[in-house]
């Protein structure tokens, strides 16, 4: 009748503390909900700083395309410049500069004296005609200096004074001095203050293809930091998954061991009990107490695991390490069954692995590289325009205004001829990286399908562990049912029990282990496959 009582008690007080632990469990939640696994990885996903990181190299790689794309347009600048000389520029000599300031009056001064110099040649040139006359007809001569008209033609001679007559000259001197001066003036520009404004226009018409590799090469290159993001995205969800999983099996193990070291200890109370009415034994006693210290040390290494697991969770999904957090899956009775995709071709896979798609593209970016230096070799043809605003300015003399501007356009032609093999060896270079990328896809490829293949093996061999381990708890529970009714009968001693207690218990660790496991074996195998990638990678 006393052991009766006895496993009845115990029964209901393993399903007490169950629920005990399922009751403050439910109200330790974060939020006011507990986490799901989808939860866990959008946080981790939100909040993870290489993910971050790789969200950043994504908008750079979007903004490298964009600016090889701005290639294709017209390169159009404005520029000004002011530029000021201490000294200013004199394109004549200061004598030169002096006889042009004074001009009119050195011209004034050479009229007056050819004046002066003809009326004296002149007036010496008269005394000699008549002096020849005189010698050759004497009576002639001296009847024509007698005559009237003689006399009075010398009269007029002896009037004249030969200075007056270059008083009788036109001043010109100072109309030719504002000439000069104006011209010296001109022949001294003021640069002391200089003006340049000027409008460029260049479009590139053929520089060998350069261009267009350049586009390909940037929009390969979003591609490949996109893939980067989805390796990063592909580890943080691994990751959560993990962590999560470690939690659920730490929680339930927790949940074991509490009801078992609670059943122990109501057990150790009702032996003592039945060794006071003589039907146990001390040795009864001491073995139940050896079970009962080992399922209270077992609590305390789950309650300890159970703490750092989480905050091995929050720091992967962003909280304070030190946030109460409950999952849903924490107090499930089972594990549940795993989520998994059918099964792929290896070539699918390959072509969602972000490590080989990262790999291709890098080939395909060196190829691309390649025929860019390859361009640098070739003729490169280019239209150019300009348009120039300068003070002073030199289009109708030299003038200290903007008196329009000079548009000037035409064609450039850059040829190279010799480079010392520069760019045949950059080619080179660019070929062989290209094709160290293909070998290390060719690598790849091999190691993922080793790889897959090795997952999908674990996959299978967790799945049938955990049928395994199912059928074990089951015959644990068989056993420790016969066990409590041979107990209860009176036939079964209490090392027995005990003995099939532990086993239910191992075996109920076990099949959470192998639940677990199963779980673990599905995501290592969904991300060895590619199933882990973003569908927006901003």
């Amino acid at each position: 009748m006393t052991k009766t009582i006895y496993m009845k008690k115990l029964t209901l007080f393993l399903l007490l503390a169950l629920g005990m632990v399922n009751a403050r469990a439910q109200e330790n939640v974060y939020n006011g909900q507990p986490l799901t696994l989808d939860d866990c990885r959008e946080m981790a996903i939100a909040r993870s700083k290489d993910l971050e990181q790789a969200r950043i190299q994504v908008k750079m790689a979007d903004y490298d395309r964009k600016i090889a794309l701005a290639n294709y347009f017209p390169n159009i600048s404005a520029k000004g410049a002011y530029l000021y000389n201490n000294r200013d520029i004199a394109l004549v000599n200061a004598e030169q500069s002096a006889r042009l300031q004074n001009a009119g009056t050195l011209i004034q001064g050479q009229m007056n004296e050819a004046v002066s110099g003809a009326w004296q040649q002149m007036s010496g040139a008269m005394a000699a005609k008549m002096t020849e006359l005189m010698q050759a007809n004497p009576a002639m001569a001296l009847e024509y200096m007698l005559s009237p008209m003689w006399k009075n033609v010398l009269g007029m001679l002896q009037g004249v004074d030969p200075a007056s007559l270059a008083g009788m000259m036109p001043n010109i001197a100072d109309p030719v001095n504002a000439i000069g001066q104006d011209i010296d003036k001109a022949l001294h520009p003021n640069l002391h203050h200089i003006l340049v404004g000027a409008v460029t226009v260049q479009q590139p018409v053929f520089v060998g293809g350069k261009i267009i590799y350049s586009n390909q090469m940037a929009a390969l290159a979003q591609d490949l930091a996109a893939s980067k993001y989805d390796m990063k995205y592909a580890d943080v969800v691994l990751d959560v998954d993990q962590a999560y999983w470690q939690i659920v099996s730490i929680a339930e193990k927790l949940r074991l061991a509490q009801a078992y070291a609670d059943l122990l200890h109501q057990m150790e109370h009702d032996v003592q009990l039945s060794i006071e009415s003589g039907v146990a034994t001390e040795s009864d006693a001491l073995q139940v107490k050896v079970k009962a210290n080992e399922a209270d040390m077992m609590r305390t290494k789950a309650e300890n695991g159970l703490t750092l697991s989480k905050m091995l969770l929050c720091k992967r999904i962003g909280l304070p390490l030190e946030s109460e957090i409950v999952l849903a899956d924490e107090n499930l009775d089972a594990v549940p069954g795993v989520q998994y995709e059918a099964e792929k071709s290896m070539e699918d896979i390959y072509a969602q692995r972000p490590e080989t798609r990262s790999l291709q593209l890098a080939s395909q970016i060196y190829d691309r590289k390649a025929k860019v230096v390859r361009a640098d070799m070739m003729p490169q043809v280019a239209l150019t325009a300009n348009y120039l605003l300068t003070n002073p300015n030199a289009f109708n003399g030299i003038q200290n205004t903007f008196q329009g501007g000079m548009l000037v356009a035409g064609v450039m032609v850059n040829v190279p001829i010799f480079h010392g093999l520069e760019y045949v060896n950059k080619y080179k270079k660019a070929k062989a990286e290209a094709s160290l990328y293909r070998t290390q896809y060719e690598d790849a490829r091999e190691l993922i399908r080793l790889q897959v293949t090795q997952q999908r093996k674990l996959l299978s061999e967790a799945s049938e562990k955990v049928d395994m381990t199912l059928s074990n708890l089951e015959s644990a529970e068989e056993n420790l049912r016969k066990a409590t009714v041979g107990y209860e009968a009176g036939v079964v001693p209490t090392n027995t029990v005990l003995a099939a207690q532990t086993a239910w218990l191992s075996a109920h660790s076990e099949y959470i282990d192998a639940g677990i496991e199963l779980q673990m074996a599905a995501a290592a195998l969904n991300k060895a496959e590619g199933n882990y990638h973003s569908t927006d990678n901003k």
